[in-house]
């Protein structure tokens, strides 16, 4: 693995990290009743998030180009599935790791309430008390948390399976058309523009069935009407069905190649 492809498969592993962490605040909310302020100090993550994205696109498209001009194009499918399963395994780590998101989230919402500035907030991580708060959060899910998942997912199935197709297009959606570009180099620009197609699909499989549902069953925890349990084993299935989705691009990524290869020589 070169220097160039092991940035992307770094970049991707932290886009899909943080996107699995948003569950632990949405956890950190609902024990805290400051929903909308776990979202907000979310948001300084997404930032970071964002930025890494706008990079990702850049590198993996210069990684065609080279390969279109110097050859060696042979090799580029096995470097785009190692992006793929990069972000497979930063979603199984942000799986783990949301425990220990919600405690910390848990504690900035505190700590924010008190002094109301970001600035505060980001400067008290490099404390010793704030690393040593970091080490007292670290948690796995424990064994009574799986039990209880396995026994009842809290959302349904067809929510579930929603989600794994929405995730999956989404992560699969900008290197497969990108790598229609190699496969069909004589409308690249046109193959890479689909992206957005894909995107949009899955954007809409989001928005219009999940987010709802998660959303509704939020409020229902925060208000009492759902056990704080029960909210945290649909967010486990939901987070797994993230997981799945992820593993399921690995399947759909040539298809999806080969077909926006298709695609942009009939538009």
């Amino acid at each position: 693995m070169d220097a160039q492809l092991l940035a992307i498969c770094l970049l991707t592993a932290g886009i899909h990290l943080i996107g699995t962490l948003a569950y632990g605040a949405r956890i950190a909310g609902v024990r805290t009743g400051r929903i909308a302020m776990s979202f907000a100090l979310f948001n300084i993550l997404v930032l970071v998030s964002r930025t890494s994205n706008g990079f990702l696109g850049p590198f993996l498209a210069k990684r065609i180009e080279t390969r279109l001009a110097v050859g060696g194009g042979e090799a580029l499918a096995g470097d785009f599935r190692l992006v793929l399963l990069s972000a497979s395994i930063a979603v199984a780590v942000g799986v783990l790791a949301v425990p220990t998101a919600q405690r910390l989230f848990v504690s900035a919402i505190g700590h924010f309430q008190v002094n109301r500035s970001t600035g505060r907030l980001l400067m008290r991580l490099a404390t010793p008390s704030g690393l040593r708060r970091v080490r007292q959060s670290v948690a796995l899910p424990t064994r009574a948390h799986w039990r209880g998942f396995l026994r009842s997912p809290g959302v349904g199935w067809g929510v579930l399976t929603a989600n794994c197709l929405a995730q999956a297009l989404l992560t699969v959606g900008v290197l497969a058309s990108l790598y229609a570009g190699y496969l069909n180099p004589e409308f690249r620009v046109t193959a890479a523009q689909l992206s957005a197609i894909v995107n949009g699909v899955a954007t809409i499989l989001l928005f219009a069935l999940i987010d709802p549902q998660l959303s509704v069953i939020t409020d229902d925890a925060a208000g009492g009407q759902v056990s704080q349990a029960d909210f945290r084993r649909t967010i486990t299935a939901i987070s797994l069905s993230r997981l799945a989705g992820t593993i399921l691009a690995q399947a759909l990524f040539l298809p999806a190649a080969m077909l926006v290869a298709v695609v942009a020589n009939m538009i």
